[in-house]
């Protein structure tokens, strides 16, 4: 059996709460032999770190969302620093900026409100920026409707910090952008689904050894589980179409996966 990685999952969130072990032990049983939870703030932090000592396969990256900078102290570079030395602890993240849902759209919302958004937003990528670089990791990136401000404040820190744009969704041009920066990507379920060809067409021009798996779970099952709870185990059906679209044996696959990820990831055992 091929062996993959999981390199974003959100083990903490409670979805999983339930049945924690036995979605640890499926995806082991499906060939996923590394696992990375991912903090959406502090005590998501917490709780990803908290998972890496029950089980040896998963590992955490420490950081604050972009939507919810709203309730984010004004300095989180302490609490980063702190975190992010926890052996397990392998980067930081997720980070970045979201422009989906600002609070202009909504009732009593102005321009203003999301002019503040987008500013306390980049200044917590900064700090995780600035985090990354003194410790020698690197970050996991969230960009939604923000690609050009996202890049543009990235690129200073290119030098010092790898980034991976994760739940990748952009076109051939836009991957080619990043790798430039010394970057990567990273594609989830939404290369199965029937409306995700853009997303088949970037991984077919993605080099080998640029690019990883994740599920993004809860979120983003793939086909044929689509609509439902996703789960790392599902990183199987992904690697499926990816192999497909790449025209390559699974082992390959895996192996070129899990190498990238193991380079980008310096922390992962």
């Amino acid at each position: 059996m091929a062996s993959f990685y999981d390199t974003h999952a959100h083990l903490d969130f409670p979805d999983f709460a339930p049945d924690l072990a036995q979605v640890v032990e499926r995806a082991q049983a499906a060939g996923i032999t590394r696992i990375i939870s991912i903090g959406t703030d502090l005590e998501s932090s917490r709780r990803a770190i908290g998972i890496t000592e029950q089980f040896s396969c998963v590992y955490a990256v420490v950081g604050w969302h972009p939507s919810h900078a709203s309730e984010a102290p004004a300095d989180v570079r302490g609490p980063l620093r702190y975190l992010a030395r926890h052996p397990k602890v392998v980067a930081l993240g997720e980070t970045g900026l979201d422009y989906h849902r600002l609070p202009g759209g909504k009732p009593g919302g102005s321009g203003l409100d999301d002019q503040r958004t987008k500013e306390k937003q980049s200044e917590l990528f900064r700090q995780h920026l600035e985090i990354a670089a003194e410790l020698g990791l690197n970050c996991v990136i969230h960009q939604r409707d923000s690609l050009e401000d996202t890049i543009a404040q990235f690129a200073p820190f290119a030098g010092h910090v790898r980034g991976v744009f994760h739940c990748f969704g952009n076109d051939a041009a836009t991957m080619r952008r990043i790798l430039a920066m010394n970057s990567l990507v990273s594609f989830t379920g939404i290369a199965t689904f029937k409306n995700g060809q853009n997303v088949r067409d970037t991984i077919a021009a993605t080099p080998p050894g640029q690019f990883m798996l994740e599920t993004d779970c809860p979120y983003l099952a793939p086909v044929p589980y689509r609509g439902k709870r996703c789960e790392p185990a599902y990183v199987k059906e992904i690697s499926e179409v990816v192999a497909q679209v790449k025209g390559c044996a699974l082992d390959e696959l895996g192996a070129a996966t899990c190498a990238t990820a193991h380079e980008f990831f310096p922390k992962l055992g």
